[in-house]
Protein backbone atom coordinates (compact mmCIF):
# COMPACT_ATOMS: atom_id res chain seq x y z
CA UNK A 1 0.00 0.00 0.00
CA UNK A 2 1.27 3.40 -1.13
CA UNK A 3 2.15 5.36 2.13
CA UNK A 4 0.60 8.30 2.54
CA UNK A 5 2.53 11.93 2.14
CA UNK A 6 2.72 13.61 5.40
CA UNK A 7 5.36 16.25 7.01
CA UNK A 8 7.35 14.89 9.86
CA UNK A 9 10.19 16.12 12.20
CA UNK A 10 12.27 14.69 14.71
CA UNK A 11 13.47 16.59 17.76
CA UNK A 12 16.93 17.53 17.82
CA UNK A 13 18.63 16.17 21.62
CA UNK A 14 20.03 20.37 22.24
CA UNK A 15 17.17 22.25 22.36
CA UNK A 16 16.92 26.03 21.42
CA UNK A 17 18.20 28.61 23.89
CA UNK A 18 15.66 31.18 25.43
CA UNK A 19 16.85 34.64 23.79
CA UNK A 20 15.00 36.82 26.69
CA UNK A 21 16.46 35.51 29.44
CA UNK A 22 19.48 34.34 28.42
CA UNK A 23 19.14 31.03 28.92
CA UNK A 24 22.30 29.70 26.39
CA UNK A 25 23.57 27.79 28.82
CA UNK A 26 19.92 26.46 30.78
CA UNK A 27 19.49 23.42 28.59
CA UNK A 28 22.46 22.27 28.14
CA UNK A 29 22.99 18.45 28.80
CA UNK A 30 26.89 18.80 30.28
CA UNK A 31 25.81 21.33 33.09
CA UNK A 32 26.15 19.90 36.68
CA UNK A 33 22.63 19.54 38.22
CA UNK A 34 22.14 21.41 41.01
CA UNK A 35 22.76 19.93 44.06
CA UNK A 36 19.24 20.12 46.69
CA UNK A 37 21.00 22.17 49.18
CA UNK A 38 21.75 24.85 46.43
CA UNK A 39 18.35 24.54 44.08
CA UNK A 40 16.00 26.75 44.78
CA UNK A 41 12.42 26.38 46.78
CA UNK A 42 9.80 26.29 44.30
CA UNK A 43 5.84 26.42 44.32
CA UNK A 44 4.32 24.48 41.74
CA UNK A 45 0.98 25.73 40.96
CA UNK A 46 -1.50 23.02 39.24
CA UNK A 47 -5.33 23.26 38.39
CA UNK A 48 -6.25 20.12 38.73
CA UNK A 49 -6.66 17.02 40.87
CA UNK A 50 -7.11 14.71 38.17
CA UNK A 51 -4.03 12.85 36.67
CA UNK A 52 -4.08 14.36 33.01
CA UNK A 53 -0.88 14.74 31.00
CA UNK A 54 -0.01 17.83 32.75
CA UNK A 55 -0.29 16.64 36.26
CA UNK A 56 2.02 12.98 34.95
CA UNK A 57 4.80 15.25 33.96
CA UNK A 58 4.61 17.90 37.13
CA UNK A 59 4.61 14.24 39.22
CA UNK A 60 8.10 13.52 39.01
CA UNK A 61 9.51 16.98 38.91
CA UNK A 62 8.00 17.99 42.24
CA UNK A 63 8.82 14.58 43.14
CA UNK A 64 12.81 15.58 42.53
CA UNK A 65 12.10 18.94 44.15
CA UNK A 66 10.28 17.62 46.90
CA UNK A 67 12.88 18.77 49.59
CA UNK A 68 12.40 22.30 48.57
CA UNK A 69 9.36 22.87 47.12
CA UNK A 70 5.39 22.33 47.78
CA UNK A 71 2.96 21.91 45.19
CA UNK A 72 -0.86 23.91 45.62
CA UNK A 73 -3.25 22.45 43.84
CA UNK A 74 -6.81 24.69 42.72
CA UNK A 75 -8.87 21.44 43.25
CA UNK A 76 -8.60 18.30 44.78
CA UNK A 77 -8.34 14.49 43.43
CA UNK A 78 -6.56 11.30 43.12
CA UNK A 79 -2.82 13.78 41.83
CA UNK A 80 -2.80 15.17 45.38
CA UNK A 81 -2.73 11.54 46.72
CA UNK A 82 0.30 10.79 43.96
CA UNK A 83 2.07 13.45 44.79
CA UNK A 84 2.54 13.16 48.73
CA UNK A 85 2.98 8.88 47.63
CA UNK A 86 6.49 10.26 46.36
CA UNK A 87 6.83 12.49 49.83
CA UNK A 88 5.66 15.87 47.82
CA UNK A 89 3.97 18.47 50.28
CA UNK A 90 0.92 19.40 48.95
CA UNK A 91 -1.84 22.05 49.55
CA UNK A 92 -5.29 21.96 48.48
CA UNK A 93 -7.32 25.79 47.64
CA UNK A 94 -10.65 25.03 45.55
CA UNK A 95 -13.12 27.42 44.37
CA UNK A 96 -16.43 26.05 42.64
CA UNK A 97 -16.97 28.80 40.47
CA UNK A 98 -13.14 29.33 39.66
CA UNK A 99 -13.20 25.74 38.82
CA UNK A 100 -16.40 26.04 36.40
CA UNK A 101 -14.87 27.84 34.27
CA UNK A 102 -14.63 26.86 30.29
CA UNK A 103 -13.10 28.06 27.91
CA UNK A 104 -16.37 27.98 25.37
CA UNK A 105 -18.58 30.57 28.09
CA UNK A 106 -15.49 32.12 29.43
CA UNK A 107 -17.35 36.06 29.63
CA UNK A 108 -20.24 35.08 32.10
CA UNK A 109 -17.91 32.36 33.98
CA UNK A 110 -15.94 34.96 34.82
CA UNK A 111 -17.59 37.75 36.01
CA UNK A 112 -19.37 35.45 38.05
CA UNK A 113 -16.31 33.89 39.49
CA UNK A 114 -14.33 37.89 40.13
CA UNK A 115 -14.53 37.50 43.88
CA UNK A 116 -13.01 33.46 43.67
CA UNK A 117 -10.74 34.36 41.16
CA UNK A 118 -9.28 37.46 43.50
CA UNK A 119 -9.59 34.94 46.85
CA UNK A 120 -7.11 32.84 44.57
CA UNK A 121 -4.93 35.22 43.45
CA UNK A 122 -3.88 36.41 46.86
CA UNK A 123 -3.71 32.59 48.45
CA UNK A 124 -1.21 32.15 45.40
CA UNK A 125 0.27 35.00 46.13
CA UNK A 126 0.46 34.49 49.63
CA UNK A 127 2.13 30.92 49.66
CA UNK A 128 4.26 31.90 46.72
CA UNK A 129 6.58 34.51 48.96
CA UNK A 130 7.40 31.83 50.73
CA UNK A 131 9.34 30.50 47.78
CA UNK A 132 12.41 31.42 45.24
CA UNK A 133 10.13 30.36 41.94
CA UNK A 134 6.62 29.87 41.05
CA UNK A 135 6.16 27.53 38.89
CA UNK A 136 2.93 27.46 36.97
CA UNK A 137 1.98 24.19 35.56
CA UNK A 138 -1.56 25.25 33.78
CA UNK A 139 -3.47 27.51 31.86
CA UNK A 140 -5.78 28.52 34.76
CA UNK A 141 -2.29 28.12 36.70
CA UNK A 142 -1.49 31.25 35.12
CA UNK A 143 -3.57 33.08 35.36
CA UNK A 144 -4.20 33.00 38.58
CA UNK A 145 -0.58 32.94 39.44
CA UNK A 146 0.79 35.48 37.27
CA UNK A 147 -2.03 38.48 37.98
CA UNK A 148 -0.70 38.24 41.85
CA UNK A 149 2.90 39.10 40.61
CA UNK A 150 2.33 42.62 42.21
CA UNK A 151 2.09 40.82 45.30
CA UNK A 152 4.91 38.35 45.55
CA UNK A 153 7.27 39.22 43.13
CA UNK A 154 9.03 36.51 42.51
CA UNK A 155 9.80 35.15 39.32
CA UNK A 156 7.23 33.36 37.05
CA UNK A 157 7.56 30.15 35.00
CA UNK A 158 4.55 28.83 33.07
CA UNK A 159 4.90 25.56 31.62
CA UNK A 160 2.80 26.09 28.44
CA UNK A 161 0.85 22.95 27.64
CA UNK A 162 -1.52 23.77 24.80
CA UNK A 163 -1.60 25.31 20.99
CA UNK A 164 -2.67 28.66 21.94
CA UNK A 165 -4.67 29.39 18.75
CA UNK A 166 -7.82 30.79 18.31
CA UNK A 167 -8.90 27.01 16.54
CA UNK A 168 -8.67 25.83 20.55
CA UNK A 169 -9.41 29.10 22.79
CA UNK A 170 -11.84 31.77 22.45
CA UNK A 171 -10.23 35.53 22.12
CA UNK A 172 -10.79 36.85 25.19
CA UNK A 173 -8.63 34.03 26.79
CA UNK A 174 -6.46 34.29 24.47
CA UNK A 175 -6.33 38.30 24.82
CA UNK A 176 -5.45 37.54 28.78
CA UNK A 177 -2.91 35.22 28.07
CA UNK A 178 -1.04 36.99 25.64
CA UNK A 179 -0.95 40.28 27.62
CA UNK A 180 0.17 37.79 30.86
CA UNK A 181 2.87 36.24 29.19
CA UNK A 182 4.16 39.93 27.94
CA UNK A 183 3.89 41.15 31.36
CA UNK A 184 3.82 38.97 34.14
CA UNK A 185 5.73 36.00 33.14
CA UNK A 186 9.50 35.51 33.33
CA UNK A 187 9.91 32.44 31.41
CA UNK A 188 7.46 30.09 29.20
CA UNK A 189 8.81 26.55 28.72
CA UNK A 190 6.57 24.40 25.88
CA UNK A 191 6.18 21.07 25.75
CA UNK A 192 6.74 21.40 22.39
CA UNK A 193 7.89 23.06 19.60
CA UNK A 194 4.24 23.11 17.87
CA UNK A 195 3.15 24.42 21.54
CA UNK A 196 6.12 27.38 21.28
CA UNK A 197 5.20 28.46 17.81
CA UNK A 198 1.56 28.80 18.47
CA UNK A 199 2.48 30.92 21.59
CA UNK A 200 5.12 33.38 19.90
CA UNK A 201 2.78 33.77 17.12
CA UNK A 202 -0.16 34.83 19.60
CA UNK A 203 2.52 37.44 21.69
CA UNK A 204 4.82 38.67 18.77
CA UNK A 205 7.55 36.86 21.26
CA UNK A 206 10.85 36.24 19.07
CA UNK A 207 10.72 32.90 17.69
CA UNK A 208 13.67 31.59 19.69
CA UNK A 209 12.20 33.03 23.00
CA UNK A 210 10.38 29.59 24.01
CA UNK A 211 12.63 26.63 24.65
CA UNK A 212 11.41 23.50 24.26
CA UNK A 213 11.93 20.77 26.88
CA UNK A 214 9.45 17.69 25.87
CA UNK A 215 7.98 15.69 28.04
CA UNK A 216 9.91 12.17 29.11
CA UNK A 217 8.49 9.29 31.04
CA UNK A 218 10.72 6.62 32.74
CA UNK A 219 11.06 3.22 30.16
CA UNK A 220 12.15 1.17 32.75
CA UNK A 221 8.73 1.01 33.89
CA UNK A 222 7.59 -0.43 30.80
CA UNK A 223 10.31 -3.00 30.89
CA UNK A 224 9.09 -4.14 34.86
CA UNK A 225 6.09 -5.47 33.15
CA UNK A 226 6.47 -8.98 32.18
CA UNK A 227 4.41 -9.41 28.85
CA UNK A 228 5.86 -12.66 27.36
CA UNK A 229 2.73 -14.66 28.44
CA UNK A 230 0.54 -12.42 26.24
CA UNK A 231 -2.30 -14.52 27.27
CA UNK A 232 -2.22 -14.92 31.04
CA UNK A 233 -1.41 -10.58 31.37
CA UNK A 234 -4.46 -10.16 29.14
CA UNK A 235 -6.80 -12.42 31.17
CA UNK A 236 -5.54 -11.06 34.02
CA UNK A 237 -6.71 -7.43 32.64
CA UNK A 238 -10.16 -8.89 31.94
CA UNK A 239 -9.16 -8.48 28.17
CA UNK A 240 -9.88 -11.54 25.05
CA UNK A 241 -6.85 -13.24 25.28
CA UNK A 242 -7.01 -14.41 21.49
CA UNK A 243 -8.56 -11.55 19.70
CA UNK A 244 -6.46 -8.81 17.75
CA UNK A 245 -6.17 -5.41 20.51
CA UNK A 246 -6.13 -1.76 19.18
CA UNK A 247 -5.38 0.28 22.38
CA UNK A 248 -6.58 4.08 22.57
CA UNK A 249 -5.23 5.84 26.17
CA UNK A 250 -6.66 8.98 27.29
CA UNK A 251 -9.14 10.69 28.79
CA UNK A 252 -12.32 10.38 27.01
CA UNK A 253 -13.35 13.46 25.16
CA UNK A 254 -14.48 14.87 21.74
CA UNK A 255 -11.20 16.30 20.50
CA UNK A 256 -9.36 13.14 21.81
CA UNK A 257 -11.77 11.15 19.02
CA UNK A 258 -12.74 7.82 20.38
CA UNK A 259 -15.46 8.22 17.76
CA UNK A 260 -13.14 8.02 15.16
CA UNK A 261 -11.32 4.96 16.28
CA UNK A 262 -14.98 2.85 16.89
CA UNK A 263 -16.44 4.44 13.47
CA UNK A 264 -12.94 2.85 11.65
CA UNK A 265 -13.31 -0.43 13.92
CA UNK A 266 -16.77 -1.01 12.65
CA UNK A 267 -15.08 -1.57 9.27
CA UNK A 268 -12.32 -4.47 10.89
CA UNK A 269 -13.82 -7.61 11.65
CA UNK A 270 -12.74 -9.13 14.35
CA UNK A 271 -10.39 -6.46 15.50
CA UNK A 272 -11.32 -5.16 19.18
CA UNK A 273 -10.97 -1.49 20.91
CA UNK A 274 -10.20 -0.94 24.01
CA UNK A 275 -10.71 2.73 25.61
CA UNK A 276 -8.31 3.30 28.56
CA UNK A 277 -9.24 6.20 30.03
CA UNK A 278 -12.69 8.73 31.93
CA UNK A 279 -14.42 11.28 31.14
CA UNK A 280 -12.82 13.36 33.84
CA UNK A 281 -13.51 17.11 33.15
CA UNK A 282 -17.38 17.16 32.45
CA UNK A 283 -17.84 14.81 29.29
CA UNK A 284 -20.00 12.05 30.38
CA UNK A 285 -22.27 13.05 27.71
CA UNK A 286 -19.17 12.26 25.21
CA UNK A 287 -19.06 8.99 26.77
CA UNK A 288 -22.46 7.99 26.66
CA UNK A 289 -22.18 9.13 22.75
CA UNK A 290 -19.64 6.62 22.54
CA UNK A 291 -21.58 3.50 24.13
CA UNK A 292 -24.50 4.46 21.80
CA UNK A 293 -22.28 4.90 18.98
CA UNK A 294 -20.89 1.42 19.49
CA UNK A 295 -24.46 -0.08 19.94
CA UNK A 296 -25.59 1.39 16.85
CA UNK A 297 -22.49 0.34 14.72
CA UNK A 298 -22.66 -3.08 15.79
CA UNK A 299 -19.75 -3.22 17.62
CA UNK A 300 -20.69 -3.04 21.16
CA UNK A 301 -19.42 -6.68 22.17
CA UNK A 302 -15.65 -5.49 20.63
CA UNK A 303 -15.32 -2.19 22.39
CA UNK A 304 -14.39 -2.71 25.75
CA UNK A 305 -14.47 0.51 28.21
CA UNK A 306 -11.71 0.12 30.39
CA UNK A 307 -11.79 3.53 32.51
CA UNK A 308 -9.62 4.85 34.27
CA UNK A 309 -6.60 2.37 35.15
CA UNK A 310 -3.09 3.20 36.92
CA UNK A 311 -1.21 0.04 35.50
CA UNK A 312 -0.41 1.94 32.46
CA UNK A 313 2.22 0.09 31.20
CA UNK A 314 1.01 -3.53 32.02
CA UNK A 315 -2.18 -2.22 29.89
CA UNK A 316 0.08 -1.02 26.25
CA UNK A 317 1.85 -3.87 26.63
CA UNK A 318 -1.35 -6.04 26.28
CA UNK A 319 -2.45 -4.31 22.92
CA UNK A 320 -1.16 -5.04 19.83
CA UNK A 321 -1.18 -1.60 18.78
CA UNK A 322 -1.43 1.68 20.06
CA UNK A 323 -3.73 4.16 18.49
CA UNK A 324 -3.92 7.73 18.55
CA UNK A 325 -6.83 9.58 17.25
CA UNK A 326 -7.36 13.19 17.97
CA UNK A 327 -9.22 15.52 16.31
CA UNK A 328 -6.71 18.78 16.72
CA UNK A 329 -3.40 19.35 16.84
CA UNK A 330 -2.16 17.60 19.44
CA UNK A 331 0.62 19.92 21.69
CA UNK A 332 2.90 16.94 22.42
CA UNK A 333 1.63 13.49 22.74
CA UNK A 334 2.50 11.83 26.00
CA UNK A 335 0.53 9.00 25.29
CA UNK A 336 2.22 8.26 22.26
CA UNK A 337 5.76 7.82 23.69
CA UNK A 338 4.40 5.43 26.24
CA UNK A 339 3.20 3.55 23.76
CA UNK A 340 6.69 3.46 21.97
CA UNK A 341 8.16 2.34 25.45
CA UNK A 342 5.97 -0.40 25.69
CA UNK A 343 7.03 -1.67 22.73
CA UNK A 344 3.56 -1.63 20.53
CA UNK A 345 3.71 0.13 17.13
CA UNK A 346 1.85 3.42 17.25
CA UNK A 347 -0.94 4.82 14.72
CA UNK A 348 -1.07 8.73 15.56
CA UNK A 349 -2.81 11.83 14.28
CA UNK A 350 -0.42 13.53 11.85
CA UNK A 351 -0.75 17.05 13.25
CA UNK A 352 0.82 19.35 16.52
CA UNK A 353 3.69 18.16 18.55
CA UNK A 354 2.82 13.98 17.32
CA UNK A 355 5.23 15.65 14.14
CA UNK A 356 8.26 15.90 16.72
CA UNK A 357 8.15 12.34 17.65
CA UNK A 358 6.45 9.93 14.84
CA UNK A 359 8.09 9.67 11.70
CA UNK A 360 6.28 7.43 9.16
CA UNK A 361 6.98 3.84 8.62
CA UNK A 362 10.54 4.35 10.27
CA UNK A 363 9.25 4.61 14.21
CA UNK A 364 5.29 4.42 13.94
CA UNK A 365 2.70 5.50 11.32
CA UNK A 366 0.45 8.67 10.86
CA UNK A 367 -2.39 9.40 9.76
CA UNK A 368 -4.49 12.57 9.01
CA UNK A 369 -6.95 13.63 12.03
CA UNK A 370 -10.20 12.41 11.34
CA UNK A 371 -9.23 10.08 8.75
CA UNK A 372 -11.37 6.95 9.33
CA UNK A 373 -10.36 5.30 6.11
CA UNK A 374 -6.36 6.07 6.63
CA UNK A 375 -6.62 4.71 9.93
CA UNK A 376 -8.47 1.55 8.93
CA UNK A 377 -5.54 0.91 6.70
CA UNK A 378 -2.97 1.30 8.75
CA UNK A 379 -4.50 -0.87 11.48
CA UNK A 380 -5.39 -3.46 8.87
CA UNK A 381 -1.91 -3.30 7.46
CA UNK A 382 0.47 -3.67 10.56
CA UNK A 383 -2.80 -6.35 11.41
CA UNK A 384 -1.87 -8.09 8.05
CA UNK A 385 1.96 -7.18 8.29
CA UNK A 386 3.49 -8.46 11.76
CA UNK A 387 7.19 -8.11 10.31
CA UNK A 388 6.75 -3.98 9.81
CA UNK A 389 4.95 -3.71 13.07
CA UNK A 390 7.51 -5.27 15.06
CA UNK A 391 10.17 -3.13 12.85
CA UNK A 392 8.19 0.02 13.97
CA UNK A 393 7.84 -0.92 17.61
CA UNK A 394 12.26 -1.95 17.69
CA UNK A 395 12.75 1.46 16.65
CA UNK A 396 10.41 3.00 18.61
CA UNK A 397 11.50 1.98 21.42
CA UNK A 398 15.17 2.92 20.71
CA UNK A 399 13.50 6.21 19.61
CA UNK A 400 11.68 7.28 23.24
CA UNK A 401 14.64 6.19 25.26
CA UNK A 402 17.20 8.14 23.60
CA UNK A 403 14.89 11.61 22.74
CA UNK A 404 12.31 10.99 25.29
CA UNK A 405 13.66 9.86 28.88
CA UNK A 406 12.63 10.97 32.13
CA UNK A 407 16.09 11.71 33.24
CA UNK A 408 16.48 14.21 30.23
CA UNK A 409 13.25 15.91 31.06
CA UNK A 410 14.21 16.58 34.40
CA UNK A 411 17.74 17.55 33.89
CA UNK A 412 16.84 20.16 31.68
CA UNK A 413 13.97 21.55 33.70
CA UNK A 414 15.83 21.61 37.23
CA UNK A 415 18.43 23.70 35.03
CA UNK A 416 15.92 26.15 33.94
CA UNK A 417 14.19 26.77 37.35
CA UNK A 418 17.84 27.06 39.14
CA UNK A 419 18.37 30.05 36.61
CA UNK A 420 15.51 31.78 37.30
CA UNK A 421 15.90 32.03 40.79
CA UNK A 422 16.90 35.06 42.01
Amino acid sequence: MNAPELPHRFPPVELAAAGTVALETVLTTDAPVPDSTASPTVLFVDQSGQLGGAELSLLPLAARCAARSEVLLLSDGPFRARLEALGVRVRVTSNAKVAAIKREALRLNWLRAVPGILAQVRTIATQAKQFDVLFLNTQKALVLGALGKPLHRRPVIWHVRDIMSRDHFGQVQLRIVRWLVRHAVDLVVANSRASADALTALTGLAADAVPVVHNGIDASAFAQTDASDIHALRRRLGLPEDAWLAGLFGRLAPWKGQHIAIEALAKLPGAHLVLVGAALFGEDAYAQQLHRQAEELGVADRVHFAGFRDDMPAWMKAMDVILHTSTEPEPFGRVIIEGMAAGRPVVAAAAGGVLEIVRHRENGWLVQPGDVAGLVNAIETLRDTPALAQQLAEQAYADVQLHFSLDSYLQQMSRTIARMAP
